[in-house]
This record gives structure tokens, C-alpha cells and sequence, in this order.
């Protein structure tokens, strides 16, 4: 039976089977652990038979206070940095119960909203999305850029969200995100 707990800092020598995806981000583990040590209540893994075959780390921020009057001010909100379940345990509901799991986290402290950053080609991610509520609320342009070939190749990603309970007006939604393009630099 799969058991939901909070990351300890021994775990994280524990990510790799999480980490075989194209999609997944590596990163080392002095980031693994600033995530740890800022937002402890935000950073949990799913473990099935005493192994970790999953987890999500998440933060909660605004922007900062000079960009108050920016068309891109984001307030209080909850934000998925990375979610990843092991490719054999994929379909089991675990990136539901961990995305859950986070979302109930940002609303003990008070967010408006969850949102998170994927890829415009990772069509699976958008749909399981999607079926969690999530949904599109602006396109960033060249927000995913990489080397191909010695030329600079972007992709764009969606800013997906999810209302939380604050947002009673569900001002920080909306149904045509996709159509709403802003640069990588504006996004804080």
C-alpha cells in the first residue's frame, strides 16, 4: 500500500528511480535540499513497499513588491516546481494523491492558487493536469530553451492553475489561457 510523507533530508539520496524521464528535471542535491530546508510542509514523496517511487516539491511565493502594478504580479500561491512518479509506477493515481496532497499544504497557508509550468509538448502531463482541475492560464513563450545542434531551439509552456479556496471570485483563472502569450522574462 502506497504511504504519503514528507521528504526527509535522508531521502534525497533516495530520488533516482523517481528521476528516468525525459520530462523530469535533474537537478543536484544542494537544490533538493534548499527546497527542504524553505518549504518542508511542501516537499513529499509516495513510497510503495519501503522504496520512494515518487514525489513533488512545491513552494509558496509572491512576486515581488516593485512588480505590485505588473500585469504579471502574482499574489500568494502555492507553485508545483516538480512532480515525478517512477516510469513502472505510473497510473496508480500517485501523482494525483502527492498533487492533493500539496494543494492541501498551500491551503493551510493561505494561497490563491497552485499553479506550475510544462512543457506545451508533454501532452500526458496536461491531460492528468486537466483531469485534477488544473488549467491553462497563460502561454510563456521560449520558456523551455535548449542547445540542438549548436542553435538555441525554445518551447513554450503552459502556466497551469487550480483555484484554492481564497480565490472565492476565481479571479486567478481563466478559460482561453492558451491564447495569452507573455515572454519568459515577465514570468516571475
Amino acid at each position: 500500500m502506497p504511504v504519503i510523507r514528507r521528504v526527509t533530508p535522508s531521502d534525497l539520496y533516495h530520488l533516482n528511480l523517481c528521476n528516468l524521464d525525459p520530462y523530469t528535471e535533474n537537478y543536484d542535491i544542494s537544490f533538493y535540499l534548499s527546497y527542504l530546508m524553505k518549504w518542508p510542509s511542501l516537499f513529499f514523496c509516495i513510497e510503495e513497499n519501503r522504496a520512494i517511487v515518487g514525489y513533488i516539491i512545491g513552494k509558496v511565493e509572491s512576486s515581488p513588491p516593485a512588480l505590485q502594478n505588473s500585469p504579471h504580479y502574482l499574489p500568494w500561491h502555492g507553485h508545483i516546481t516538480a512532480l515525478t512518479i517512477a516510469p513502472q509506477y505510473r497510473r496508480l493515481g500517485y501523482a494525483r494523491l502527492l498533487t492533493r496532497a500539496l494543494e492541501q499544504a498551500c491551503e493551510q497557508q493561505k494561497a490563491w492558487f497552485v499553479d506550475l509550468f510544462v512543457r506545451e509538448s508533454n501532452t500526458t502531463a496536461i491531460k492528468m493536469y486537466e483531469s485534477l482541475g488544473y488549467s491553462v492560464f497563460r502561454r510563456v513563450v521560449d520558456y523551455y530553451s535548449e542547445d540542438v545542434g549548436g542553435s538555441m531551439k525554445g518551447e513554450d509552456a503552459f502556466d497551469m492553475r487550480i483555484p484554492l479556496a481564497r480565490d472565492v471570485k476565481q479571479e486567478h483563472i481563466r478559460a482561453d489561457g492558451k491564447d495569452h502569450k507573455v515572454d519568459a522574462n515577465d514570468v516571475y
